[in-house]
């Protein structure tokens, strides 16, 4: 029975290791694939969020102020 108890530890501890490993081996792929990821994107130029939205908020304020300067032009246009 002591034999019978100790195939069945060492087979947990078997199992138990194995599942080590690749909890292991899971977390080096995910690691891999993140910065194989980054990298890909990094060569292609991307912008971040952040800069697409400065961006807007620059085009959005530049449209306005041409926008009160044809006002501006057309109301020199009228007084002629």
């Amino acid at each position: 029975m002591q034999t019978r108890n100790k195939v069945f530890d060492d087979i947990s501890q078997l199992m138990t290791n194995a599942m080590g490993v690749a909890q292991g081996a899971r977390e080096e792929a995910q690691t891999a694939m993140k910065s194989m990821l980054d990298r890909w994107l990094a060569d292609r130029d991307f912008v971040t969020r952040e800069e697409f939205d400065a961006v807007r908020a620059m085009a959005q304020k530049a449209r306005e102020e041409n926008m009160a300067l044809k006002a501006r032009l057309d109301a020199m246009d009228a007084n002629k």
